[in-house]
């Protein structure tokens, strides 16, 4: 029997608030008069507007979705509202799939045979015929030359902003918030000209740090941190760390590449995601931790406003899978390099305060330019300390605080004064809950 999926977690699938709006008004039973689930496949005929019903689909070992309507949205208020209704227990167990379910399954089979086909094929292809360049000598010194020619750049620019950055501190930056935000656009562009494209985005989010009341040890923190990654730079760290730095210039490790290296697998937990706006890009970040290793892992993916965003590891789920780690002497950003299988996952292990505080300052020791890491907390309640929410051990004064000036009611709603586990992203500013599970085991998305 499959394991049904909490509310919150299929209101998470929808792409924004009104799908999410739209897909609970069809998740009435009267608008599903043929409707069932077989072989971890929902499906069911959803009346609409027309003579003819929509059929909807939704594979969950992925997820993936299907529906015959026409909506651009991705997945579309049918699909959402069908899996409402399963996980409130509205649909049926069937002993098989309709004809077009079935199809599509098939067709969704077929096309993953033909993708492994291709890639052996070419794969041995690329073996027996080896460098199509003509010249390959000459190829490679090409791409040397590029790449001093970057390279060049990029040092050029890391000491630009090692003069500005001396200015800055030199003048006072007390007239910061009066000036305007030129001088940072002005610097971001150089850089990005200079190729340093993780210095020239991590410059453009500068302006963001002044709308707090703290904003001047804030900015002083900020541009320290860019500092030590300029320093760091001139002086070409070598291993680990060395690959670190280039990641945060901006110097790109390909998926490729990535998933030529050593794989991890594990059961992972997916703690949770966040999704936040970058360079006119939609960025989502998927935390998973593993069951066996206990590693965190990142998962991030991206998408133009308004396009649909990667769904296939939904909170709450544990992913049988290899991932691949991105190089670094604090490997947390991975790809999915096989998926095994999915479930609906319980409880993730979680550990104390002091032990997770202990695990984020090891991580920062690695990379000082982390900016967030996924914890879980085992055993802690939503507390108030003052003007900030915390939370920490019963019977204890004192706690994690966390991120923003928001009350966490959800989160204080779902303790109801009781331990919990929660899982948490920490950042700078505090953490920033994720979910936690009800007394049924249900995912609660926070």
């Amino acid at each position: 029997m499959i394991d049904r999926w909490s509310r919150d977690q299929v209101l998470e699938l929808a792409p924004d608030a009104p799908s999410r709006k739209a897909a609970q008004g069809v998740a009435a039973p009267g608008k599903w008069p043929v409707s069932g689930v077989a072989s971890e496949v929902v499906w069911g005929e959803c009346k609409g507007s027309g003579a003819t019903p929509y059929h909807a689909c939704v594979d969950l070992s992925e997820p993936a979705f299907k529906c015959s309507c026409p909506s651009r949205k991705f997945p579309c208020k049918h699909a959402v509202g069908l899996l409402l209704l399963w996980s409130a227990g509205g649909v049926p167990e069937a002993e098989g799939l309709p004809p077009w379910t079935a199809e599509w399954m098939a067709q969704r089979q077929d096309r993953a045979d033909r993708r492994a086909a291709a890639a052996v094929a070419a794969k041995t292809t690329a073996e027996a015929s080896g460098p199509h360049d003509p010249d390959p000598a000459r190829g490679r010194e090409q791409a040397d030359a590029r790449a001093a020619q970057r390279e060049r750049r990029v040092t050029a620019g890391l000491s630009e902003l090692e003069r500005w950055l001396t200015d800055q501190i030199r003048q006072g930056i007390a007239g910061t918030r009066t000036s305007g935000f030129g001088h940072w656009d002005d610097l971001a562009k150089r850089l990005v000209d200079a190729q340093a494209t993780g210095v020239a985005s991590a410059v453009g989010r500068l302006a963001a740090v002044l709308s707090g009341d703290d904003w001047p040890a804030r900015l002083v923190e900020e541009y320290a941190l860019l500092h030590l990654l300029a320093v760091a730079h001139r002086r070409e760290p070598g291993g680990d760390l060395g690959l670190t730095v280039r990641s945060r210039v901006g110097f790109p490790v390909s998926r490729e590449e990535v998933l030529a290296g050593p794989a991890v697998r594990d059961e992972w937990h997916v703690l949770g995601r966040r999704d936040t706006e970058q360079d006119r890009l939609i960025a989502r970040r998927v935390w998973l931790r593993g069951r066996a290793t206990g590693r965190p892992a990142l998962v991030l993916s991206f998408a133009p406003i308004g396009q649909p965003l990667d769904a296939s590891l939904p909170t709450g789920g544990v992913v049988d899978a290899d991932l691949a780690f991105y190089p670094g002497s604090g490997p947390l950003r991975a790809q999915v390099a096989e998926r095994h299988s999915m479930r609906n996952g319980g409880e993730p292990p979680g550990v104390s305060i002091s032990a997770a505080l202990s695990e984020v300052a090891g991580a920062l020791a690695a990379d000082p330019w982390l900016d967030s890491w996924p914890v879980v907390l085992a055993g802690v309640v939503p507390l108030r300390g003052g003007a900030r929410w915390l939370l920490g051990h019963p019977g204890q004064a004192e706690g994690w605080p966390l991120a923003g000036g928001s009350p966490p009611w959800r989160l204080v709603a779902a303790s109801g004064g009781h331990p919990l586990t929660v899982a948490a992203e920490w950042t700078p500013r505090g953490l920033v809950p994720l979910s936690t599970h009800d007394e049924e085991g249900q995912v609660i998305v926070l």
